[in-house]
């Protein structure tokens, strides 16, 4: 029998979240998945839901690969030949040669000397960040980036952690500044496609005044983005906020398979030097099986696909998608935050109103997600809409007709 005691914190805890508007609660499962026909992009089939069909309106899944015939393919062979599993941790016996040839595909697509992958990006991030930090390295993050990068900066453990206002690089110049004072060492952190606003980091000014501010710092200034929204989904060829902002390779890139290439795992990219220390330091590398050789196999497909004609076909309709829902927003009369980057924002700016739009969706057969307070601060409520490649022009005029009939929409 568990502990009663602890069972009984445990529901009060619980209850605390359910009345701050914090808790998730049941989770959305997926029992199975409607093929694209004619007109519109594959429909989704939910537990609890029947035979009733739901447009996706609020994936990661940027191009639609996890899906692919080819990609399914490709990793479908390699679990037939390999296993699974890797059955270990890469330093013991875990490493196949699938993860050898991502890593070097990885590398190529990011004109960088080497790569290493995770299981995760949240993973990566968590391990990359404490090796490269010493007690004498300031940590300077934007406002608003992820969740991950606050951990991995609390993991860390540095004295010295600054943030600077989301995107303003006068502020973020004062504290590069102000450490200045006290450490050797900075490291700059910021994602790259902010999640939440669909918004990016200005990295031509970051890289700039990184290097402005190098001879600072006796051990200089590095500049270390996660763009795991970014990589494969953003960007002409999928570069991610390095091609939109053409600000030039960062010192470290942290990527993440999970999206745009529609697998799993996520990767760090940079210099030869800084991969090996990090497959040296890096815990949750060192400590934690990989993804098994068939999602590895299939990443790497993926991975080809979006460095192919085929590849730039997609980005250029994903592109096209995205315009037409943020147009058609706004013909509505709607706000939402302007930008490229498929995630586009409708700005409710009130809790229960962004409570009640996402049921009303539901109810027509949409899936959107909500981000209320405390999850986003008063007054910037908002539900979070995820363009996708595999979306068609009949999905996006649907869900704006859906939205132009909603009672709390306007």
């Amino acid at each position: 029998m568990p502990n009663q005691h602890l069972e009984d914190i445990l529901s009060d805890e619980l209850a605390t979240l359910e009345q701050s508007g914090r808790r998730k609660g049941r989770e959305t499962v997926f029992t199975g998945i409607v093929p694209a026909a004619g007109a519109t992009g594959p429909r989704y089939l939910l537990a609890g839901e029947g035979e009733k069909s739901f447009l996706r309106m609020n994936s990661n899944g940027y191009l639609g690969l996890a899906m692919a015939t080819d990609v399914r393919a490709a990793g479908e062979a390699a679990v037939r030949a390999m296993g699974a599993g890797p059955g270990a941790v890469r330093f013991i016996s875990g490493t196949w040669q699938p993860h050898i040839d991502l890593e070097a595909r990885l590398a190529r697509f990011h004109g960088r000397a080497a790569a290493m992958i995770f299981n995760s990006a949240y993973a990566a991030m968590l391990g990359i960040l404490p090796p490269l930090v010493t007690p004498e390295t300031a940590v300077i993050s934007d406002e608003l980036n992820h969740n991950c990068i606050i951990n991995a900066m609390r993991l860390a453990q540095s004295e010295h952690k600054y943030v600077y206002r989301h995107l303003d690089g006068d502020h973020l110049a004062a504290r590069l500044r102000q450490a200045a004072q006290t450490c050797r060492r900075a490291l700059v952190v910021t994602d790259g496609v902010f999640s939440m606003r669909g918004d990016h980091a200005a990295l031509t000014e970051i890289v700039a005044l990184a290097r402005e501010h190098d001879g600072d710092f006796d051990e200089g200034v590095l500049v270390v983005v996660d763009d795991s929204h970014g990589v494969g989904a953003f960007g002409a060829t999928g570069r991610g906020t390095e091609e939109v902002t053409k600000c030039g390779p960062v010192d470290v890139l942290v990527g993440t398979l999970g999206k745009a290439f529609g697998v799993n795992g996520g990767y760090v990219v940079g210099g030869e030097n800084l991969i090996a220390y990090l497959r040296e330091t890096a815990a949750c590398y060192i400590y934690s099986n990989p993804i098994g050789p068939g999602e590895a196999t299939a990443a790497s497909e993926a991975l080809a696909i979006v460095d192919s004609v085929r590849g730039k076909t997609l980005l250029t309709h994903l592109r096209d998608m995205t315009k037409r829902f943020e147009t058609g927003l706004l013909a509505l009369g709607l706000e939402t935050i302007p930008g490229a980057h498929p995630v586009v924002p409708l700005m409710i700016r009130d809790t229960a109103q962004t409570s009640a739009l996402v049921a009303y969706l539901h109810q027509q057969g949409i899936l959107a997600t909500g981000l209320n307070y405390p999850v986003v601060p008063k007054g910037q409520e908002e539900i979070r809409f995820q363009i996708s490649a595999d979306h068609t022009v009949s999905d996006i005029d649907e869900t704006l007709a859906v939205l132009r009939t909603a009672p709390v929409a306007g």
